[in-house]
C-alpha cells in the first residue's frame, strides 16, 4: 500500500478526515453544519463538510455510504460512488437520503460518509469493427438463471 500527500484546508471545527483503524480503505468525514439537519423518511439533503482539497493529478476521491449508519438509521449517499476529481476545488458536499421510515437527524460533527482516494488510468479508444467473441457475448440482466 502507497501512501500519497493530499493538499486539505479544513472550514469546519471537525478533524480532518482519518482512517478508524490501520486496515480500513475509506476516511470518516463529517458533517459541518450550523444547526441540525432534519431528515424526512425519503427526504435528501446536500450536506457540506467544511473540506477542501487537491489531489494529485491521476488520482480521484470516492465518496461511498458508511454501512453502520445505512443499517443503524437507513441513511446512504446517492450517486454512490461519488466522484470528486483531482481538478475540483469547490466544498465537499455529500447527498444523502433518509431510506427509513423515520425521521433523522444529522448533527454537525457526525461522520456522514467515507472517502477512498484511488489511482484513475485514463482510457483511450479504439474504433473497430467487431468485438472479441467470448462465453458469455451479449448476455446481461440475470441471463445465466442462476440463484
Amino acid at each position: 500500500m502507497s501512501t500519497i500527500e493530499i493538499k486539505i484546508i479544513n472550514h469546519s471545527s471537525n478533524p480532518l478526515p482519518e482512517y478508524a483503524t490501520p486496515g480500513s480503505s475509506g476516511m470518516d468525514i463529517r458533517a459541518n453544519l450550523a444547526t441540525p439537519q432534519s431528515l424526512q423518511p425519503f427526504e435528501r439533503a446536500l450536506i457540506p463538510t467544511g473540506l477542501f482539497i487537491e489531489l494529485p493529478d491521476g488520482y480521484e476521491a470516492q465518496i461511498r455510504p458508511r454501512s453502520g449508519l445505512a443499517i443503524k438509521q437507513g441513511i446512504t449517499c446517492l450517486n454512490t460512488p461519488g466522484t470528486i476529481d483531482a481538478d475540483y476545488r469547490g466544498e465537499i458536499k455529500i447527498i444523502l437520503i433518509n431510506l427509513s421510515q423515520q425521521e433523522q437527524v444529522i448533527q454537525s460533527g457526525d461522520r456522514i460518509a467515507q472517502m477512498i482516494i484511488q489511482q484513475v488510468d485514463k482510457g483511450m479508444w479504439k474504433e473497430v469493427d467487431e468485438l472479441e467473441v467470448t462465453g458469455r457475448n451479449a448476455g446481461g440482466f440475470g441471463h445465466t438463471g442462476k440463484q
